[in-house]
């Protein structure tokens, strides 16, 4: 293909015509399968100084995109692909990438450097491209502002992408240019933007440097400078600095809080520029959840072992709190809801406030509420009321219940309310209060949308905790006012058809009848029986609205009731357990005609099976009797990877009837089976849904008891290939995050392996080695949770009562036996439990039963 084919062909896949940027998007990917050639092609018109510049991006991100992909085994395929070319090719590529940054055109520069980050994210880690940060500095002593700005913007791309720790090694290499590039004395902006930017990408590995306080305070003076520049660009990216610096380097902040930051900051609060006061706002809500955290892990640690705190929110309290209730006041009427803005900003840094002085938010927040919740001002009403719900967080709740004697408060908004609810539980509501709470929220639902969503969102929370104890709770505070709210809720939902009520506030309001079925007391019991039968009414009446609508967006908002009617559904059948069970009949069958008529990709399948799992729940066995019209549709789902969500929900539902059927789903036993072993090797399949697999496979060795020993032998086999693929995943936090969530699928795989063998364990006698190795990896792994000690002590426990004494004295005896009893004891000093207490006897009795006589 000629060069002016394939810049047509970019030019294309940017077209605004669904059609044609498709067909473009499949003749680049056609492209692609010869690599090499393809990669040439790309890098020749990315570095073409005649081409057009939007063509030469295109060109640039199509690289960068052959090169690295969000998903973890795409993105592995990718490396590989890469890694297998020439060196001698790859060198050439990578020189034409270094060059274009000084390309005249600078969004071509900027692609190119996107492009450097993904080669680097290949290859530094593998020891390769070692000069490419001398390449870098080289090319800051450039006079050409286009090659420093995109020398930088490769440096920062590099710095996001990789791994802290690969980094650390070149910080000082790295901070000298940044730095340089981002000081007052640079006479470009754009250059400046960058290196702040790329600065900010570099603080997680800089640590070395923030130690040393002749470094720290040059760094700060910078960054400080750049806060002040005449350039609101600059100074907004400053600030994006600052707020990252706090919240890493906290400990070393103290002089530059009472040198520079505390009035630097609230300076730029008032700024004229929205994005710099937002980002000068986003420095104390930072700080404010820095300190709140520092404060929390604070309560576990020794004396010896606190870590620092200042106290710096508290410290400006007086003085930052009268700017934020000032800048809530600045709403206006054509404000869109759902972008952040200066008074949203003011009130979420206002309520961190509140959440680290707690009561002493009160005095500085309350007597201005006082003075404005009757304003002639509407802005200043709207600011009270924000700024009241905004602190409720933050206090005891004991004084804000005396707040709520208050004449003016108690008069508030729906959403104060809201939050009130949210704070405060039911049984904390005065009677007189909750009467008045009650009939003003039923007043409030049959209002335009946004008072009937807060309506809503407040009974939400005020059933959220309703009690502790639901399975004894034969009445409660709502029970007297249960129907009505019912009532009410339902009229706002009808409501809605006439006056165009939008989605969003019809599922709050589904959501708060879910929430007040789902936590109400047994005397309402009655009541929800006729819910659901109304609920069941209106789902049968979508059904048979489904073949009228055409339209692609009546067929999503469809979809969408349709699922806030399962919602309430499965709350039903959830919170009335076997007394639901006289009319699941009904439920089942209209699920089971939704599900019929439902598309492979449609969203209200997922919906459909959170039914199907609570019915599945309450009747046990006597599920069976729908398994042969609803086994098809499950199977159906789960033949369908790729839609991760849906996966997840099947895989979970796999295991919710296996539990309820027991020994009777064994009929339907190799289908699963099958189906799941070919989902955890699909390259399709979303890896969050593996561990949710592994924990199924416990699940069904635990209903089919000893007959499960037929599968062992296969689950095994998977078992030690996903052993062997998580031991490899330890390079970023994310990794290591993913690696601890399938340890634990693992664990719960095995423990209901155990469990089901019961006292037939032969089966299990020749994986014990590798079961062993895999939990001695976890306990010798500093970084693995302290849960899967709990797991791991019962398992060894469970295993060892499974066989004769002495049997396994080997296993037994190996050292990390003693370390995870070690381990758990330290846990349960730190944090007491019952659980891991009774891990820890267990194991116990376990090593003394092994390790009486005999080995394995």
């Amino acid at each position: 293909m000629t060069m002016t084919a394939v810049a047509e062909l970019l030019a294309h896949s940017l077209s605004p015509d669904p059609a044609i940027r498709h067909d473009a998007e499949q003749q680049l990917v056609s492209l692609a399968a010869d690599f090499q050639n393809y990669m040439a092609m790309l890098c020749q018109e990315l570095s073409n100084e005649q081409g057009r510049p939007e063509v030469r991006t295109a060109a640039g991100i199509a690289l960068k995109n052959a090169l690295t992909a969000k998903d973890e085994v795409t993105r592995a395929g990718l490396y590989d692909r890469w890694l297998a070319i020439d060196g001698v090719f790859r060198a050439q590529i990578k020189q034409t990438l270094l060059q274009t940054l000084s390309s005249a055109t600078v969004r071509a520069g900027g692609a190119a450097a996107q492009a450097i980050a993904a080669v680097a994210e290949i290859e530094l880690p593998n020891g390769q491209w070692d000069q490419l940060f001398s390449y870098l500095k080289t090319n800051m002593s450039s006079p050409d502002s286009n090659t420093r700005e995109c020398t930088l913007q490769a440096i920062g791309y590099v710095c996001e992408t990789l791994n802290p720790k690969l980094l650390a090694s070149q910080a000082d290499g790295i901070l000298t240019v940044v730095v340089k590039g981002a000081q007052k004395d640079e006479p470009n902006a754009r250059v400046r933007i960058a290196a702040l930017t790329a600065l900010n990408h570099s603080l997680e590995f800089i640590e070395a440097n923030f130690e040393r306080e002749g470094d720290r305070n040059y760094i700060m003076m910078v960054v400080c400078e750049a806060a002040t520049a005449p350039d609101a660009n600059i100074q907004e990216k400053a600030f994006e600095c600052l707020c990252n610096i706090v919240q890493i380097y906290y400990s070393k902040m103290q002089l530059y809080m009472q040198e520079a930051l505390y009035g630097l900051t609230l300076q730029n609060m008032a700024s004229e520029n929205t994005n710099v006061a937002l980002q000068a706002m986003e420095f104390w809500s930072t700080v404010c959840e820095e300190e709140s955290s520092i404060l929390q892990q604070n309560q576990s640690l020794s004396e010896s072992d606190k870590l620092p705190f200042f106290g710096f929110a508290k410290s400006i309290a007086s003085q930052l709190t009268p700017h934020l209730l000032f800048l809530m006041t600045k709403k206006e009427e054509d404000d869109d809801e759902d972008e952040w803005n200066v008074p949203m900003a003011a009130a979420t840094c206002l309520s961190l406030l509140a959440s680290v002085i707690e009561t002493d938010i009160l005095s500085l927040v309350v007597p201005w509420v006082e003075n404005h919740i009757n304003s002639t001002d509407w802005h200043y009403r709207e600011a009270a009321v924000m700024a009241f719900g905004s602190i409720l967080d933050g206090p005891d709740p004991n004084n804000l219940t005396t707040l709520l004697d208050h004449p003016q408060v108690k008069d508030t908004t729906a959403w104060a309310l809201g939050r009130i609810c949210e704070v405060l539980t039911l049984q904390s509501i005065k009677p007189d209060h909750l009467r008045a709470l009650v009939a003003a929220l039923i007043d409030g639902l049959a209002e335009p949308s946004k008072v009937a969503t807060n309506c809503a969102w407040c009974i939400l929370n005020l059933a959220e905790f309703a009690s502790d104890d639901l399975d004894v709770m034969q009445t409660y505070k709502l029970s007297e006012y249960f129907q009505h709210l019912i009532t009410a809720l339902l009229q706002s939902v009808d409501a809605s058809r006439p006056t165009g009520r939008d989605a969003n506030a019809r599922a709050t309001v589904y959501e708060a009848i879910a929430n007040l079925v789902g936590t109400c007391a047994k005397d309402c019991f009655p009541i929800v029986t006729e819910l659901a039968a109304e609920m069941v009414k209106r789902l049968q009446a979508t059904i048979e609205m489904q073949s009228q609508l055409v339209n692609a967006d009546d067929r999503s908002s469809l979809q969408e009731l349709q699922g806030n009617l399962c919602s309430v559904l499965t709350s039903v059948v959830r919170r009335m357990g076997k007394l639901s069970l006289s009319f699941t009949d009904q439920i089942m069958l209209t699920v089971l005609h939704l599900l019929s008529g439902a598309s492979r990709s449609s969203t209200v399948i997922e919906d459909a099976f959170m039914v199907v799992s609570a019915i599945a729940g309450a009747a046990d066995q006597d599920f069976n009797r729908y398994m042969p019209e609803f086994h098809p549709h499950l199977k159906a789902a789960l033949q369908n990877p790729q839609e991760s969500q849906l996966s997840n929900i099947s895989v979970g539902v796999v295991g919710d009837v296996s539990r309820a059927l027991t020994e009777l789903f064994r009929e339907y036993t190799d289908d699963y089976m099958n189906l799941l072993a070919l989902n955890l090797q699909s390259p399709l399949l979303d890896q969050n849904v593996k561990p949710t697999i592994l924990s199924t496979f416990g699940d069904i060795a635990i209903a089919l008891s000893g007959d499960f020993s037929a599968y062992v032998q296969q689950v095994m086999l998977i078992i030690n290939e996903v052993v062997a693929k998580t031991t490899m995943m330890s390079q970023t936090e994310e990794q290591y995050e993913y690696a601890n969530v399938m340890r634990e699928g693992i664990l719960e795989a095995y423990v209901g392996i155990v469990h089901g063998l019961g006292p037939t364990p032969a089966a299990l006698a020749p994986h014990l080695g590798a079961m062993f190795s895999f939990m001695e990896s976890i306990v010798l792994d500093p970084n693995h949770y302290d849960t899967s000690d709990i797991v791991m002590a019962g398992l060894a426990g469970d295993v060892a009562e499974a066989f004769p004494p002495g049997q396994l004295k080997a296993l037994y005896s190996a050292p990390w036996i003693e370390k995870l009893l070690q381990s758990l004891k330290a846990s349960f000093q730190r944090f007491p439990n019952s659980k891991a207490q009774e891990a820890m006897r267990w194991l116990r009795n376990g090593l003394r039963k092994q390790k009486a006589v005999g080995t394995i």
